[in-house]
């Protein structure tokens, strides 16, 4: 994994200063998973490059890991990738500069520099959408190159990993402190257990950005690794900072915020499970588990299955359903499985209900087909909930009716789209249905997404 800071500042030599490294030597810095190398590939008057190359321990990573993923140290990308190793290695190799200090220049520390950072190769959970919304309201140019997973298969598409580049005319201790925020965000995930002393280091580096930030919320939740009571305690302490002092003296009970959209249209699967005696229920793309966590509560379920492609994902349910905490009568209830929806899996059949919540848009259309059978067809739940973005919605938010709301959305279908395929599948399958609008609706182009209720 490889990082690296240029300047073109006249004289582009102030680099070494700030950072403290002298671009004469190669230097070394040992942060416990591995060692970090730092050394200049140009150091002149005009431009000034400093790059920072760490060289992991893979057995070492793994050594005394309680990771529950039992395979993770045979498939963990780790030494390879800018993870939070590179956070903690940023820190270690330039802490004069992330902490605003200069010894020999410290009329440099608060001068905006034009900087240029390159990372090979970043991990990004959210695809290139998110790297834009992490770093454009700090207000960089972001280029982003995104790796096939096999450029021998390119029918596979394309893996997680980015080489990014930003460039920002920016100082450079805010430069290192967003890098190590957003690194960890970035690639949702640490490879160390969190606890309050994160909280402290978050607040720390993101003084003065981050409580302005537009994705405040998602990057607390992602850098505390989804711990909700870390992440509301740092919320809190960092509204309160912001906080008009008569609103904190208050004693009126400040009214409970709407949920937002997706929030919400999970409240309604959730209800629509439960609005029969089901007793089994498997959540078809459980993804982070947001779903399952609202259906465990309710005990007229006794088996509650969560499947998804994504091993990752999974994890990350793993831990927000705190599935290793459970009683053993709870955590024989819950369960969750790896697998595609486009394969015939009998682990998934003999259900009473199903839930298909924003899943089949991410398919291909002649992926769908495959969907419909392996759901309906060998799976054959006596009730299948099944939601999916309203594509005339789209025009409240965008002039181009053909974005899309997400950029792995394969389609995106209107409200008469969407009756056509329920007609075909009630058709095909012995199903009957009914449409429901989930969200405000607007007159003349109904609600932000639509759901189908099918029962066998």
């Amino acid at each position: 994994m490889l990082l690296t800071i240029t300047t073109r500042h006249t004289p582009a030599t102030d680099l070494g200063y700030l950072l403290h490294k002298h671009p004469a030597k190669v230097q070394e810095v040992e942060f416990g998973k591995g060692k970090a190398h730092i050394f200049y590939p140009v150091a002149n008057e005009n431009e000034c490059t400093c790059a920072l190359v760490l060289d992991i321990d893979p057995v070492g990573l793994v050594r005394n890991n309680d990771n529950q993923f039992a395979l993770e140290q045979y498939v963990n990308d780790r030494p390879y990738v800018a993870s939070s190793l590179m956070s903690t290695a940023i820190v270690k190799a330039f802490s004069s500069a992330i902490n605003g200090k200069c010894k020999d220049k410290p009329e440099l520390v608060d001068v905006a520099l034009p900087l240029e950072v390159k990372l090979s190769v970043l991990p990004v959970s959210g695809g290139e959408t998110m790297l834009y919304r992490m770093f454009d309201p700090l207000g960089y140019m972001v280029t982003a190159t995104q790796h096939p997973l096999d450029k021998q298969f390119p029918e596979w598409g394309n893996s997680r990993y980015f080489t990014v580049t930003l460039r920002q005319t920016i100082t450079l201790k805010a430069l290192l402190s967003h890098l190590f925020i957003l690194i960890p965000v970035l690639d949702n995930d640490k490879h160390y257990w969190v606890n309050k002393e994160e909280i402290e280091k978050l607040l720390a580096k993101g003084k003065g950005w981050l409580e302005v930030h537009p994705e405040r919320e998602l990057i607390i939740r992602r850098y505390l690794r989804h711990q909700a009571s870390l992440a509301n305690v740092a919320l809190a302490v960092m509204m309160k900072d912001d906080m008009p002092e008569e609103l904190l003296k208050t004693d009126t009970v400040a009214e409970k915020p709407k949920p937002g959209l997706h929030e919400a249209r999970l409240q309604r699967v959730c209800e629509e499970l439960l609005s029969t005696p089901v007793r089994s229920v498997v959540d078809l793309g459980c993804g982070e588990g947001k779903l399952l966590k609202l259906l465990v509560p309710h005990q007229q379920l006794t088996h509650i299955t969560g499947m998804d492609v994504s091993s990752q994902r999974l994890e990350i349910a793993y831990r927000r359903l705190k599935i290793d905490r459970l009683p053993d009568n709870q955590r024989k209830r819950l369960r969750l499985i790896q697998g595609s929806l486009t394969y015939r899996d009998r682990r998934i059949e003999g259900f009473e209900a199903a839930a298909l919540v924003e899943v089949i848009e991410h398919l291909d259309p002649d992926r769908l087909k495959a969907l419909e059978k392996c759901v309906f067809g060998y799976a054959m739940p006596g009730k299948v909930i099944v939601t999916t973005p309203n594509k005339e919605w789209n025009v409240t938010f965008t002039e181009d009716a053909a974005q899309m709301r997400h950029s792995d959305h394969r389609f995106e279908w209107t409200r008469a789209e969407f009756q056509q395929w329920c007609d075909k599948l009630s058709a095909a399958y012995g199903y009957a249905y009914v449409i429901k609008p989930l969200g405000d609706e607007v007159e003349e182009i109904g609600a932000p997404t639509q759901m189908a209720v099918f029962t066998r």
